[in-house]
């Protein structure tokens, strides 16, 4: 074999033929400390072999590093990390050999094919946690943990990597010295105290991998890692896209205080609680059926439910390694808490479930929609988007830090509240809703609940709820779940626990609602992605109405003349597949597939019509009547809102802050506002609320922090 060239840092002489008696076949990586290779044994076995650079071979100071992560990696091998199986620090090129284990590192991962899927991700943690707590149980602390040096193996990720110093990158330098890490991955204390760090560091690190693992960027993002340090230390994190169920946990791991961070066999305990198993069959997806199929189904009643080592550059951009594909669906569960849609951005911060006002609770504006006319509320906070709601005559609005009503006609301020504590912290986790006849003020963020009258946004209670991990408002009601699958029934008006007891045929149950629809409802998806369970609950009393176990991994986007509307999602991949309707009644389901899978949709039901938005612009209209896809349009829009339509249009805001509008019919662009993106242009939303519909009358909030209104009637005017 040819000798071959490094592609490490630096020039240097050509490669050795030979590691010990290790041949060295192919080049799996490189970064700042050596460079990684595909090397066989002389019985064949594939081992990967991290080869010093020459330069650093000569300092004895790295060989003392080396010698260390040689003794650390060797003390904590074992199913968790890749097995160290020879090295030599005292070689002329330093060399250590461990196992080779076929899989993309997860920032190969996300790079290539974007962020994970929910089941993905929960698994993820779960292998993540059971790791640190391996290599903490025998002294050990990482301090380098980031999604390069965490390996995607078929049967679980990998920790690797124990090179806990970087001679040329991953560090930044300060007046007193050198700091260990990569600074989007670093703990504050990594910053603030470097001798004092321990393992909740790692737990740190671990929050910030799975912000990256489920949005392809980290918490605390900025070009500059002087910037990153001080949001690091500073500010609260972005998590914005992180699902709903795993968006606490990753809180609880990224606090600024060690000993407020959970521990390994913490973290292990609640995400028991959040997917109750990881099956350990492959999940190998069906096969694509163009054709519709209509399924005429017994509902089942149920009672119960880099390759080897990596050394990466901290910038993210990595030199490829080998194309193998991710396998994280063995034993992926996708779980109770997988409802919502995966949406970029369209999450906020603490994304925990909220619910929409009831018919009953909505009022039309007070005037007439010939006497409208199109305004512009200014920003009252520019941190987050505007996030609307129509309740109780008026424009329910929240942004980081505070909660405001708006008059429909001309959007004149009519009351503002500021939130304290954990509510002010993050962008709002939902649009404010009229529960009970009163506002719940930061609702989803925080245990402590302050009740506002909607037409003065006077405080009428401030109460502790019962502790949670999902809330979702229903009605009168909120529904709080906990993590041990106990779910609270409150009721809103006076704060009364009415009801809490377990959901049957659910483990950990977290509720969606649909506006017009008295119930809320549960899913949740077997760790194959065969089949899914979905429960139908009275939220006044906590009674199960109807019970079903449905063919797919599914989630709920909306109901209509008695029947649930739901995406079907591949659980590997994330792409939405089909669109499904179940009528309880009948026990029947209509499968619609799409004509293309689509990644990370939102979607919403109109009538017979369900529209879904899609990451990358696709907005895709699918007759359920006609059980066909009516049509699909690219709107140039990289991500875009939850859609929302009438019989003419169906509107989507932008991340640039324009309101789009398509003819329903057809399916094409009729219309856009202009962009409303502010002083800070370069800022991305993390957020895309919904538009608002009502009657003739639009609404919507902008990146600038303003909110809007233009007439439905003739969008071409916009």
């Amino acid at each position: 074999m040819a000798p071959q060239r490094n592609v490490g840092a630096g020039p240097e002489a050509e490669l050795p033929e030979y590691a010990g008696h290790y041949r060295l076949e192919s080049c799996l990586g490189s970064g700042g400390m050596g460079v990684v290779h595909l090397a066989r044994s002389t019985s064949g076995m594939k081992v990967a072999v991290k080869v010093v650079h020459a330069e650093f071979a000569k300092d004895p100071e790295f060989r003392g590093r080396f010698r260390q992560e040689v003794g650390a990696a060797r003390r904590v091998s074992g199913a968790f990390t890749a097995p160290v199986v020879d090295a030599d620090p005292e070689a002329g090129r330093p060399w250590m050999a461990t196992l080779f284990i076929p899989g993309p590192t997860l920032a190969q991962e996300v790079k290539r094919n974007g962020p994970l899927a929910s089941a993905q991700l929960r698994r993820l943690m779960a292998g993540l946690a059971e790791a640190l707590r391996d290599i903490h149980r025998v002294g050990v602390v990482h301090r380098d943990l980031k999604p390069s040096n965490v390996l995607l193996a078929e049967d679980g990720p990998k920790v690797i990597d124990f090179g806990i110093s970087r001679p040329k990158d991953s560090e930044l330098r300060t007046e007193t010295g050198k700091l260990i890490g990569t600074p989007p991955f670093m703990a504050p204390e990594q910053f603030r105290r470097p001798r004092e760090v321990g393992p909740a560091a790692d737990v740190f690190a671990l929050g910030s991998v799975m912000v990256h693992a489920a949005t392809g960027r980290g918490p605390f993002d900025s070009d500059s890692p002087y910037v990153v340090a001080y949001q690091v230390v500073h500010d609260e994190p972005e998590l914005a896209g992180v699902p709903e169920e795993l968006a606490p946990l990753v809180l609880r791991c990224l606090a600024k205080e060690p000993e407020d961070r959970p521990s390994p066999d913490e973290l292990m305990r609640e995400l028991r609680s959040v997917a109750a198993s990881y099956d350990t069959q492959a999940f190998i997806p069906a096969q694509r059926v163009d054709e519709v199929v209509v399924e005429e189904e017994e509902a089942a009643a149920v009672a119960e439910q880099g390759g080897g080592v990596s050394d990466a550059d901290p910038s993210g951009v990595e030199e490829p390694s080998r194309r193998s594909r991710l396998r994280l669906g063995k034993r992926a569960a996708l779980g109770a808490g997988a409802l919502g849609l995966a949406v970029v951005g369209a999450l906020a911060a603490v994304p925990l479930l909220v619910g929409g006002s009831p018919a009953s609770e909505v009022t039309a504006p007070r005037t007439t929609a010939a006497a409208f006319s199109a305004w512009e509320a200014p920003p009252l906070s520019g941190e987050s988007m505007p996030q609307c709601a129509f309740g109780a005559g008026k424009l329910l609005c929240a942004q980081t830090g505070l909660v405001f009503a708006l008059d429909p006609v001309d959007g004149r301020l009519l009351w503002r509240h500021p939130l304290d504590g954990v509510a002010a912290s993050g962008p709002p986790s939902g649009a404010p809703v009229v529960s009970g006849g009163l506002v719940p003020a930061g609702l989803g963020q925080g245990r402590r609940m302050t009740m506002l009258d909607p037409g003065s946004g006077d405080v009428e209670r401030r109460q502790e709820l019962p502790a949670y991990g999902g809330l979702r408002a229903v009605g009168g009601m909120l529904l709080l779940t906990a993590a041990d699958g106990t779910v609270s029934g409150v009721e809103s008006a006076s704060g009364e626990v009415k009801w809490s007891h377990r959901i049957p045929g659910q483990d950990v149950p977290y509720f969606v609602s649909f506006p017009g629809d008295p119930l809320a409802y549960a899913a949740s998806t077997s760790g194959d992605g065969a089949r899914t369970t979905v429960t139908a609950v009275d939220p006044g009393t906590g009674d199960v109405r109807w019970h079903a176990r449905l063919e797919g991994a599914l989630q709920p986007l909306g109901t209509g003349d008695g029947a649930v509307v739901f995406v079907a999602v591949d659980a590997v991949r994330g792409e939405a597949r089909a669109v499904v309707r179940y009528d309880p009644g009948r026990r029947a389901s209509v499968r619609v597939p799409l004509r293309i899978p689509l990644q990370q949709v939102a979607g919403s039901v109109h009538g017979d019509v369900v529209h879904l938005m899609a990451t990358g612009g696709a907005l895709v209209a699918v007759d359920l009547e006609a059980r066909r896809q009516r049509w699909s349009l690219e709107t140039g829009v990289v991500r875009g809102s939850t859609p929302v339509a009438d019989d003419r249009y169906v509107y989507v805001t932008a991340p640039d802050g324009r309101l789009l509008a398509v003819d329903a019919r057809r399916g094409k662009l009729v219309g856009q506002t202009s962009p409303r993106l502010g002083e800070r242009s370069d800022r991305v939303p993390a957020a895309l609320p919904e538009p608002v519909l009502v009657g003739d009358r639009v609404y919507a909030g902008a990146p600038d922090g303003s909110v809007f209104a233009v007439s439905g009637r003739d969008p071409s005017g916009w």
